[in-house]
């Protein structure tokens, strides 16, 4: 198939579809005498494990792994399990954050009241007051060594 059906085939955008080649997750198909891609079963079924993988969050380094792990298949799974884990340790921090997040929220909409002025507004005095308590910019939303180093 051309990239155009695989593309309408897994709802995935043509240039996601040149992007996971680029990056080496999905294989570089074969071209027909015209020049065009020619894609096979086999890439459909990657493109799928990706958009998987994806909706569960995975970073593009951790997907890498699994499917070279699932190029093993007589190896033991241990590996898999434990991607598996430390994907599952960086989702459950990520919502102790987002929870922490919803707190900081639902107190700074607390702040306002009605038939105020924008200068008197508590929400804009609260976040001009609290510029100095956030936190470090290279603070990131990803356990360290989960999703790669410097990825956020």
């Amino acid at each position: 198939m051309k990239i155009g059906e695989l593309a309408k085939t897994t709802a995935t955008p043509v240039e996601t579809i040149r992007y996971y080649e680029k990056i080496g997750l999905l294989p570089e198909p074969n071209r027909d005498s015209s020049g065009y891609r020619s894609y096979r079963t086999a890439h459909l079924d990657r493109l799928l494990f990706i958009k998987r993988c994806r909706n569960l969050d995975m970073a593009q380094d951790e997907i890498r792994e699994l499917i070279g792990l699932a190029e093993q298949p007589e190896a033991d799974c241990s590996d898999v399990d434990a991607l598996l884990a430390r994907h599952l340790t960086h989702v459950r921090e990520r919502l102790r954050e987002l929870a922490s997040l919803e707190e900081t929220l639902v107190r700074l909409q607390k702040a306002c009241t009605d038939g105020r002025t924008v200068r008197e507004c508590g929400i804009l005095g609260e976040l001009n007051s609290e510029l100095g308590a956030l936190e470090p910019e290279d603070r990131h939303n990803h356990v360290p060594g989960t999703h790669g180093p410097g990825q956020k």
